[in-house]
């Protein structure tokens, strides 16, 4: 599958959208790898529309412009970035790109990490064994691109005007959550779900119910009151994960 293929998810028949997330997807990954993030939130009611690496191919960018331009796609229109695709939906986002209401980072890159074996890899990615079998028998997943350390854009969320989700595994050893706090840390309108035992493809690992659960959440409060969702709030979801700021 191209990497700017496009994977697309809508509302179930005879309900009214109530928004479009557009994904960005990680290293090796193609939008496809977020089959069942996008089943689950289109069961909700809201579009998922599914995008690949942008590291591989820059025309995910382009296409990505096009759908928050798309005006026959449901608001609000939200950036979903996982892994290195998190830090192209801060870059649009800093760029001021029309259409783009809120961001969802997901296992934000935070340095270089050494991939060994593919069952080293797998193990890294995530804890769901399902996720890591389709992984394993995908042909259009490029396994060790995890491993790359392309030129990527500097995370500057002082410049981003609308509201930020950030979830995060706290046993993520690709991106280690210390590195990717420190990133967040200073920025009042970042709400930072830490998800324990989580590692790092969070939206796809083994509490991906409660991952999507937290992506609802913040999106009905955005649909509700735009303003709250910018201001920080601090509470603890026990033994799953805790909002940090």
């Amino acid at each position: 599958m191209p990497s700017s293929a496009l994977s697309s998810w809508d509302e179930p028949e005879g309900l009214a959208a109530r928004g479009t997330l557009i994904v960005l997807a990680g290293r090796g990954e193609h939008g496809g790898v977020y089959e069942r993030f996008g089943r689950r939130l289109g069961f909700d009611a809201y579009r998922v529309r599914a995008l690949g690496d942008p590291t591989a191919d820059p025309a995910v960018l382009e296409q990505a412009a096009k759908l928050l331009a798309d005006e026959s796609l449901p608001g609000p229109k939200v950036l979903v970035g996982s892994d290195t695709g998190a830090r192209y939906a801060l870059r649009l986002a800093t760029e001021q790109t029309a259409g783009v209401d809120a961001l969802i980072l997901a296992g934000l890159p935070t340095g270089a990490w050494t991939a060994g074996s593919w069952e080293e890899e797998a193990a890294a990615r995530t804890a769901c064994p399902t996720h890591q079998g389709r992984l394993t028998n995908d042909p259009d997943f490029r396994r060790g691109a995890i491993g790359e350390t392309p030129d990527l854009p500097e995370p500057r969320l002082g410049l981003v005007r609308v509201p930020v989700l950030a979830l995060h595994g706290k046993d993520d050893t690709v991106s280690p959550l210390d590195r990717a706090l420190s990133v967040y840390d200073g920025h009042p309108g970042v709400h930072t779900v830490v998800f324990h035992g989580g590692r790092h493809d969070v939206l796809n690992d083994a509490l991906h119910r409660t991952a999507a659960a937290t992506v609802v959440l913040f999106l009905e409060r955005l649909r509700l009151a735009p303003e709250a969702s910018a201001t920080s709030e601090v509470r603890e979801l026990p033994l799953i994960a805790e909002v940090l700021t």
